[in-house]
Parts: C-alpha cells; sequence; structure tokens
C-alpha cells in the first residue's frame, strides 16, 4: 500500500488475458470496468479462477485466499467470502481452465528480455539476408564452360586470371568511346601455391603478339557459338585481343593464356574496368604510394610530387594509367607502375584498419562486387567469400609481382609490339607449373622419394634405350653419347623418335629394374616423378625405355623442375614500400 492507500501495483499484472482472442490486453485501471467481451479481470488474470485454483490445492476454506477476510480487493479491501460462496467458487472452478501460475519478477525480465533478444536475432538474420542478397545482386557472372574450373577451391595450386579491360561502357564517354567493349588491357596470372605459403603474380603485357585459341562462348540464349582463332603473323594479333574482338569473353582469355604458358590450367577469372580502380581505392580509405620523383602526365592529368602520397578515386586511375610520366613511356613501364599500385593496395587490404572497421568492410565489399565480374564458378558471395578466405593464408611478404618475359618484336622496324622470350619466359612457366616459389619461403623438409632412395646399379650394369620425345633433333643420339663417354653406361642404344613428342621425360622399368632406374636418375636428374615402374619383371637382360620430353635441354643438365628463380627475372614483393623511381 502507498501513502494514499492506493495497492503499489506491479506493471506486468496490468496486462491481462482475454479469453475471447487468446491475447493479453493492457489494463491500466484495475477498477475500471472491463471492455465488452472481456470478463472481470484480478490479479490472476480471471477473478474466480485463480482462488478457486487455490482452494482446490488447499481443500481447507479457511486457509485458502479466497476465504481470507484480510486479503486485499482491487481499489481497496477485498470483499470477505463466507464459507458457502467459497465452496461454491470451488466446485464452479472444476470445469473452468486452471489459471497459469504467477511469474515472478525476475521471470517476467528475463521473458521480455527474451523476446528482445529474439527479435534482434530475427531482425539481424534478415538483415544479413538483405545485405548478401544485395551483395550478389551486384556480381556480374560470365559462363566460360570447360575454360576453367568448377571448384571454387582446391587443396592443390590455384591460378587466377585478373584481367583489367579498357572498356568505356557504361562510363558516359568520359575516358573516350563510350561503345567501347574492351580489350584485354592489364592482365595479371595469379598463381597462388598448393600450401598457400606463397603466390606468383605475373602480368602479361598487352602488345604481345601470340596466337589466339578458337574459343567456345555461351551466348545470351543458351546456345554455344565458337570464335575462330588468329594465327599469329609477324605483327598480329596481340595479346589484348583475346577480349572483346568477335565477341570474344573472358574465357577466351583464360584460354589464350593457357596455351602461351604451355598448357597452364586457368581456375577462375575476375575482370574490372577503369571504375573499379576509383571505387576499390576510395574503399579502402586511398592506397599509400611513394614517388622518387614528380610524375606529370597532361594525358592522364596525372600530377604528383615526389614523396608519399595517399591516392583514391580518380588520382587512383590516373595512377595507373599513366605511361607518358614514366621513363620509357612504354607499356613495360606501366606495369611495373600498376604492380605497386597493386602491392600497396594489398597491404591496406590486409590492415587491421580496413578489415575489423565494419563500416569501411561494407564499403569495400558493396564496391568490390560491383567492380567485379567473374565465372559463374566463383558467382556468388558464398564462393567469393571462400576463395578469399583460402587466397588470405599467403601473407603479402610471399605475394612476388614479376612480368611475362619478352624481347622486342625483330619484324618491326620501330617497336611497338613484343613478343615472348623463348629463353627466360618457359623458365618462368617451368617455375609457376611445379609450384616454386620466387620469394625463399620456410617449409617442412619433403621426405625423400622411395623411388630414388635405395641401392643403385652400377653404370656398366645399367641398360637403358633412349627415345626422342622432345621435339629437338638428335636429342637421343646426343644423350646415347653422354651416357656411354662421360658416365659409363655402355649398354645404352638410340631406340629413334618417339611416336609422339611428350611434355616431360619419362623412365619406364620393371619392379626387378628399380636400382639401374635409380642409377640413371641421379645420372641426369630425374625427377621422381619421371619415374615409372611396371608390375612385371622384365627379363635379366633387358633394356629400360627412357622417352625424353619437351623438359630437355641437352645431356648433363637436370630434368627436374627448378628450384629457385633466374637471377635476371623481374620481380617485386607485395611488402615491398619502396617509393617509385
Amino acid at each position: 500500500m502507498d501513502t494514499q492507500g492506493r495497492r503499489n501495483i506491479d506493471p506486468a499484472d496490468q496486462w491481462v488475458l482475454d479469453p475471447a482472442t487468446g491475447t493479453y490486453q493492457l489494463r491500466l485501471d484495475p477498477e475500471a470496468a472491463p471492455s465488452a467481451g472481456v470478463p472481470p479481470q484480478g490479479r490472476y488474470g480471471d477473478a474466480e479462477s485463480a482462488p478457486a485454483a487455490e482452494s482446490a490445492a488447499e481443500p481447507t476454506p479457511d486457509d485458502s485466499p479466497a476465504a481470507s477476510t484480510s486479503s486485499p480487493a482491487p481499489g481497496g479491501r477485498r470483499a470477505a467470502r463466507t464459507g458457502a460462496a467459497a465452496a461454491t467458487a470451488a466446485a464452479g472452478s472444476r470445469n473452468r481452465r486452471r489459471a497459469k501460475p504467477r511469474m515472478s519478477r525476475k521471470k517476467k525480465v528475463l521473458a521480455w528480455t527474451g523476446g528482445t533478444v529474439g527479435f534482434l536475432l530475427v531482425a539481424t538474420t534478415v538483415a544479413g539476408y538483405l545485405v548478401y542478397e544485395h551483395f550478389n545482386n551486384n556480381i556480374t557472372t560470365v559462363d566460360v564452360g570447360d575454360a576453367g574450373s568448377k571448384d571454387v577451391v582446391s587443396d592443390g595450386p590455384m591460378n587466377i586470371l585478373v584481367i583489367g579491360t579498357d572498356s568505356r561502357q557504361g562510363l558516359g564517354g568520359k575516358y573516350g568511346d563510350a561503345d567501347n567493349v574492351g580489350h584485354a588491357d592489364t592482365t595479371i596470372l595469379f598463381h597462388v601455391s598448393a600450401d598457400r605459403s606463397n603466390a606468383t603474380a605475373m602480368s602479361i603485357p598487352r602488345d604481345i603478339v601470340t596466337s589466339i585459341p578458337d574459343c567456345p562462348t555461351k551466348q545470351k540464349d543458351g546456345s554455344v557459338k565458337t570464335i575462330p582463332g588468329t594465327p599469329a603473323r609477324l605483327t598480329t594479333p596481340k595479346f589484348n585481343e583475346s577480349l572483346g574482338v568477335a565477341g570474344r569473353d573472358p574465357g577466351c582469355t583464360m584460354r589464350a593464356v593457357s596455351q602461351l604458358t604451355g598448357g597452364l590450367k586457368i581456375d577462375h577469372f575476375m575482370m574490372v574496368n577503369f571504375e573499379a580502380v576509383k571505387t576499390l581505392s576510395t574503399a579502402v580509405g586511398g592506397v599509400d604510394v611513394c614517388l622518387a620523383r614528380p610524375l606529370v602526365d597532361p594525358k592522364s592529368h596525372l600530377n604528383l610530387t615526389a614523396g608519399p602520397h595517399k591516392i583514391e578515386g580518380e588520382q587512383a586511375l590516373e595512377f595507373v594509367r599513366t605511361r607518358h610520366a614514366l621513363k620509357n613511356q612504354s607499356d613495360l613501364d606501366r606495369i611495373k607502375l600498376q604492380q605497386n599500385f597493386l602491392s600497396a593496395m594489398i597491404r591496406q587490404i590486409k590492415s587491421t584498419n580496413t578489415l575489423t572497421n565494419p563500416k569501411k568492410l561494407f564499403t569495400l565489399a558493396d564496391a568490390a562486387t560491383k567492380a567485379l565480374t567473374v565465372d559463374t564458378a566463383i558467382g556468388s558471395v558464398s564462393k567469393l567469400t571462400s576463395l578469399a578466405k583460402d587466397l588470405s593464408k599467403v601473407d603479402s611478404k610471399h605475394i612476388s609481382f614479376t612480368t611475362l618475359p619478352v624481347v622486342d618484336n625483330p619484324n618491326e622496324k620501330v617497336h611497338a609490339t613484343v613478343v615472348v622470350d623463348q629463353t627466360r619466359a618457359p623458365q618462368l612457366f617451368s617455375l609457376i607449373k611445379n609450384d616454386v616459389s620466387l620469394t625463399q619461403t620456410k617449409k617442412p623438409a619433403a621426405k625423400p622419394d622411395p623411388r630414388l632412395t635405395g641401392p643403385k646399379a652400377t653404370p656398366h650394369n645399367t641398360r637403358v634405350n633412349v627415345l626422342n620425345g622432345s621435339g629437338v633433333f638428335g636429342a637421343a643420339q646426343d644423350t646415347v653419347n653422354w651416357l656411354q663417354n662421360t658416365q659409363g653406361v655402355n649398354r645404352s642404344d638410340n631406340g629413334g623418335n618417339a611416336p609422339a613428342t611428350i611434355a616431360t621425360t619419362t623412365l619406364v622399368y620393371a619392379p626387378n629394374q628399380a636400382d639401374q632406374a635409380r642409377s640413371l636418375a641421379a645420372m641426369m636428374g630425374l625427377p621422381a616423378s619421371a619415374l615409372k615402374q611396371g608390375t612385371t619383371n622384365a627379363a635379366p637382360l633387358a633394356y629400360m625405355t627412357l622417352t625424353l620430353g619437351k623438359d630437355f635441354t641437352k645431356p648433363g643438365t637436370p630434368i627436374g623442375p627448378p628450384t629457385a628463380a633466374p637471377k635476371d627475372l623481374q620481380r617485386t614483393q607485395a611488402d615491398n614500400t619502396a617509393c617509385v623511381k
């Protein structure tokens, strides 16, 4: 009771059950007449049912609240009930619904809190779904068929082609012809090692003269149209024509890169345009670059002084597009500048400020999904997230940027195009194919392969027939001469040309020739993968069969994969913060 004789009313008791609707209603005045259709309510909801229930639980009327003359009534004292009235109420209650026991204040608080948390969880789930759908709707996809992989990630190495197109479509003519469908202006093959300890980002110059293979493309009506390939001539076609020309899609560029690198399988592609550079650089809060000298280019409108700068938006686009501000004003110089910019962006995205700031992260995700065109295998937020988590395992200090080695086109007087350097490029392709890092990474020592461990036969007791599947004229005879004259393998013969050229050198032998195989492998530097053991033993004087593949260079040069990058290979690490010269 308070000083005015009123009861101190628990707010929870003001909510009463309406039996007609099965819902709770708020009654602010306990003494007010109930609304139509709502029976008289008491402290327990139904004024009759609660006391009756109690009297049923306690059969002695004098001990029950219904029989007590001191029990308070709503708005004052509760009217005393006679024993007969109590008995009547108790009898009538047997046919009525038993009232729910009164909820304690603590339980009411928990109930309200639980309801609030439940609401928030539902709201968060709905919001998350809407954001997920929003991001999904941002992404543009292209079905590249068998040019790519159907798996989002794999347990082995991965190769992702990043294409920067010079398309002006949708940009309102701001950067040139608004109807330009775009070509492969900037292309980077991003190779991630199987153990995710390192990655190699190989830029492919757009002006390489190379053949472009036939390309099946998926049309809007679901049909497949094959775009005829273009053979390489003296000065045409250029690599950038693998996209956009004659309806070629990114799958055509993937096929062109696979052919250019000697069969390297490309898993996925990601394509961005001019606008992506602006939006992504802004979304990460700007990209830090350092210049050793001023960069001024009237054509791209770039004007930066020497020293550190944080660039974003239009200025970032000017930075990656400039050529005339560079010493040689060439596309190869611009590639190095773009690698510097991408390295800085990788460091920024992996920084704490970006990844732990919800607003920045949302802005980045929104900008990235709007900017991206990807193959259908990774064409959703969940798939891109899985791929991003997998790729993020690579430390930035072990991400190496390099450029496909090229030389000036010898068929031109004024050099406007380049051709693949047939000496250095195969070495780089071999590094990528064999998952060799361009940086020094700590890896657990590999266990010796059982095919290469064990006793070895003497050279005199090693018998081998050499076939030439390398495509190099005279390779088999050169190898036989080397084996006999320098290694003492007198029982070696020239078997002539193999039925067809093969990519890698193989040595086929029987189980009882394993010691001879180990001996020959040690002499020639054969990797364990080259050794192919049969299932049945050979005759005592039978010869093994060594077939030289395209990986063969000359006798005495190890045929196994390279273990380190060539010293003269241009490269830079993503953690390199040196100023651009």
